[in-house]
């Protein structure tokens, strides 16, 4: 029996390809949620598909007591994506990236005069490790029953007032520059801008975290190039390994000596291999202007839904394929949420009132048309 920690859909899902799904029933949908944010390549990708069984012909395991070439390769490959001068740590989920960071930005603290503090902003989220709870700006991610919770973290209400509080103890300040279940919230650049001039002058730590916002989510590699800024520790995970679990902490700050972090899975051999291709495949996409059409045509689908439901819509936010839907009515959002389900289209909640899309990256034509057809057709049935 499984533990009751999640509110599951009664749907069962059996198999996919591209961007659609099929129950044990035979019924399709069109997937406008890839898993979260994962499945950047869509379902069952024949590249990936031979990648992995390449890979689990020869090699599966051995631990990072050894050499593994392509945990190596990956490295250079994302080091060199960021422009160089990144090392790399290899985990298997979003939280524990942020923990590999939280580490390196106490160790720097610690050896710039014992500075501990990570401050992080209101409606972040960073994950469900007790350390990374304690860092998400949400309180309803603080119920008493999982205290005590770790100190040395704050967050503030916005940009303005972080800068206002950094002090002697500070050691890293962490951002989503798009809160991805803040409701898909992207922060303001000059602002961004202004935090990251102001740190790099106090020498404390500018933190990304891109674990759904990065991977060319919002249509760069890395958020932090359409901010113009250089972050000293960026974190990733989700889309880089297509549905294989793997995250990524690149760091700038070169402080680790062996013993000081680590991992028995992260950056095995078929995980690695995989996101080496699942980087490579998404580069192309992005190199071929393809992905800026995709997100184009998305975005202006999306006004157009905006506009035609007006009533019960407020507006769209997001950036790049990393998109939502401001409901008016917050109670709206879950019966929006449900029956588009039911029409067979999958999208997301972020927040209290934000529908939330996160589709394939290489969603084609058709999928993006069925999709929004199925999405007004749910929504039309609501407004009955």
């Amino acid at each position: 029996m499984l533990m009751n920690n999640y509110s599951r859909a009664s749907v069962s899902f059996v198999r996919g390809k591209g961007a659609t799904l099929w129950d044990k029933c035979g019924k399709d949908y069109i997937d406008f949620a890839s898993g979260i944010g994962v499945c950047a390549l869509g379902h069952s990708h024949k590249g990936v598909e031979k990648v992995i069984s390449k890979q689990a012909k020869t090699l599966l395991h051995t631990s990072n007591l050894y050499n593994i070439t392509p945990q190596s390769k990956l490295a250079d490959k994302i080091s060199n994506m960021l422009g160089g001068g990144y090392e790399l740590f290899f985990a298997n989920s979003g939280a524990e990236a942020n923990e590999c960071a939280i580490k390196l930005a106490r160790k720097f603290g610690f050896i710039k005069g014992r500075k501990s503090e990570i401050i992080s902003l209101k409606n972040s989220f960073h994950g469900r490790t007790i350390a990374t709870l304690a860092m998400t700006g949400q309180n309803k991610f603080h119920p008493d029953e999982f205290g005590a919770y770790p100190d040395g973290f704050k967050f503030y209400d916005d940009i303005d007032e972080i800068i206002k509080n950094l002090n002697q103890n500070t050691a890293a300040v962490i951002i989503e520059l798009v809160q991805g279940e803040g409701g898909i919230n992207p922060l303001d650049k000059a602002k961004v801008q202004e935090l990251a001039r102001i740190l790099k002058q106090r020498d404390i730590l500018l933190i990304t975290d891109e674990v759904q916002c990065g991977v060319y989510r919002t249509g760069e590699f890395v958020t932090s190039k359409l901010y113009d800024i250089t972050p000293d520790i960026i974190t990733f995970a989700k889309g880089l390994g297509n549905g294989v679990p793997i995250s990524a902490c690149a760091s700038r700050v070169s402080i680790f000596k062996p013993g000081d972090h680590g991992s028995t899975f992260g950056g095995g051999f078929l995980v690695t291999s995989v996101a080496e291709y699942v980087l490579s495949q998404l580069s192309r996409l992005k190199n071929s202007g393809k992905l800026d059409k995709k997100i184009a045509k998305f975005e202006k689908n999306l006004d157009k839904l905006v506009e035609q439901n007006s009533d019960i819509f407020l507006k769209r936010v997001g950036l790049g394929l990393m998109q939502g839907i401001v409901v008016k009515d917050s109670n709206l959002l879950s019966k929006i949420v449900s029956k588009a389900l039911e029409c067979g289209v999958l999208v997301l909640r972020s927040g209290d009132s934000t529908l939330r899309f996160l589709p394939p990256l290489n969603l084609s034509k058709k999928e993006m048309k069925d999709g929004f057809a199925r999405l007004k057709l749910a929504i039309s049935e609501i407004k009955k």
